[in-house]
């Protein structure tokens, strides 16, 4: 249900970027973003925390379960929460500059790629294992990759997280010690 939901907020003919987009909606854009990186943070923290307390305490049962519920609930929420993200994110730099938004901008890319290219297929790899009941040593392998960039993606949202707050204006600088 909440996947369908988050589907069809992105297939309605841009009903969000419209929102976004109004002539008021530099407060719009800050808001979304937070509010996407956020959900987005959250949901990769749920489905790490999920995934080590089923390995560590519960049954094969249990661990399907999860991997179901993250393959077909969490990825779509995911990728929406992600370009949701994104494209407010390159919006709001638009014509911006300096050391935070750049950062912001290297760590983009690597964070979209290691979604696309590792976590989601991780994600839908091991629900197809655990629903088979195939928990061998290449499912542990790509059990294992898959909480490692899980960590490493959280790291680099959590840096554009403090980056986007100093940006606003919400965080200070720490004075530099010598």
């Amino acid at each position: 249900m909440l996947a369908e939901v988050a589907l069809s907020v992105c297939a309605r003919g841009g009903t969000v970027f419209r929102f976004i987009r109004s002539k008021d909606s530099s407060m719009n854009k800050s808001l979304l973003h937070a509010v996407a990186a956020t959900v987005a943070a959250l949901a990769i923290a749920v489905f790490w925390s999920a995934t080590v307390v089923s390995e560590l305490f519960l049954g094969h049962g249990d661990i399907a379960a999860v991997k179901h519920a993250i393959a077909c609930i969490g990825v779509p929420v995911l990728v929406t929460a992600m370009a949701l993200t994104g494209a407010s994110g390159a919006m709001l730099a638009k014509g911006r500059k300096g050391k935070l938004v750049e950062n912001k901008k290297k760590r983009m890319p690597l964070i979209a790629m290691n979604g696309l290219l590792i976590m989601i297929p991780c994600a839908l790899f091991l629900n197809l294992r655990a629903q088979a009941g195939v928990f061998d040593s290449v499912f542990y392998a790509v059990q294992a990759l898959e909480l490692a960039v899980g960590l490493a993606q959280l790291t680099m949202m959590g840096k554009n997280f403090r980056d986007g707050l100093k940006l606003a204006g919400k965080l200070r600088a720490r004075p530099q010690t010598a």
